[in-house]
């Protein structure tokens, strides 16, 4: 069993695995991941060392959850730390009632999530994602899905933001100040909006999903300096942009989970040409990448097969040479002042 490095999250007593297990691909909304090789998965991660899992209702509607809770019951509870999001309740479909059209395929059948960022919604979510773990005690709670990429109205956002902060905020800070929960944070697509929860109420972490990696660095402009300062841990969720970075760059390469516009797939392409010249997997440089900077406590890139999870935890221990981050900045595909593994 290999060992991985933990890092305080933000001010609390929460230690998380550098590198974490995003339980998003077990959900199933992706590709079909059969019962047996979704637990192979994270008997892999397990062996490889990692201990931090983040999941959410969300996940194949409630499949992730119960896929993730059957293992981790297996171990004692001090061994791991699990985070999972609030923001949608199942309900349970009734015979009549009619499927909604935006309703994803391959989620756990039955089941309709309903947007729900009140004190009663959180309470509510709280309650299902620990029944679906089998897990009582829940170490990090975060909001999920209050941005623009996700929501694409900003009256809408602007109406869920308010919603939260007025009312189901409260229901996060008392079971923090309870000690239900270790951590309260939230689970984004943006930094913008990171930076807008940061400032509105006391976080201890974010998980910022796809904009801070080897290709793209905006949350470096306000947000990363913002977390930082004020004790707010990162979790870097997509660190491979969906695809692009995870090997070869091909021409129908993918970033944010749909077709990448050629000026990325370039970018990429000279990135890896750099990797290349320097012996060392693309994969491996983004997944080492994000850890350089002082905020990040996590990166949490996710899996379709065991043999994807190996090759993460390989990359994260593939020797990188600094002459690697020099000729990155030499080109100028990273700016001089973005920190960069040691």
């Amino acid at each position: 069993m290999r060992h991985i490095a933990a890092r305080r999250l933000g001010t609390t007593a929460l230690e998380v695995s550098v590198l974490g297990f995003g339980a998003a691909p077990i959900g199933g909304f992706r590709a079909t991941i059969a019962e047996a090789e979704a637990q192979a998965l994270l008997e892999a991660a397990w062996q490889g060392g990692v201990r931090f899992f983040d999941t959410s209702p969300f996940y194949g509607y409630g499949r992730s959850e119960l896929r993730l809770g059957h293992f981790l019951r297996q171990s004692a509870r001090e061994e791991f730390v699990i985070s999972t999001k609030i923001g949608r309740v199942m309900h349970a479909r009734q015979p009549q009632e009619q499927v909604p059209a935006n309703l994803r395929s391959n989620g756990l059948p039955g089941f309709i999530p309903v947007f729900d960022y009140s004190y009663d919604g959180v309470m509510r979510s709280l309650e299902q994602s620990c029944l679906r773990l089998g897990i009582s005690r829940l170490d990090i709670l975060l909001v999920h899905d209050i941005d623009f990429w996700t929501i694409q109205d900003r009256a809408l956002l602007d109406q869920r933001f308010r919603i939260l902060m007025d009312s189901g905020y409260r229901a996060l800070d008392e079971l923090r100040s309870a000690g239900v929960i270790g951590a309260i944070g939230c689970g984004l697509n943006e930094a913008d909006m990171c930076l807008r929860f940061a400032r509105a109420g006391d976080f201890d972490c974010m998980l910022l999903a796809g904009r801070y990696t080897l290709l793209e660095q905006g949350a470096l402009d306000e947000f990363m300096p913002y977390a930082e300062v004020h004790d707010i841990s990162v979790i870097i969720g997509g660190p491979y942009n969906s695809g692009i970075l995870a090997g070869n760059v091909p021409d129908r390469a993918t970033h944010d989970y749909k077709a990448a516009p050629r000026h990325l797939i370039e970018k990429a392409r000279r990135i890896a040409a750099v990797c290349q010249r320097n012996k060392v997997p693309l994969a491996a440089a983004a997944l080492q990448f994000p850890l350089a900077h002082p905020a990040v406590a996590s990166v949490i890139p996710g899996a379709l097969s065991a043999e994807e999870v190996r090759q993460n935890i390989g990359y994260l221990h593939h020797e990188i040479p600094a002459k690697l981050w020099q000729e990155l900045k030499a080109d100028g595909l990273l700016a001089e002042a973005v920190p960069v593994p040691s």
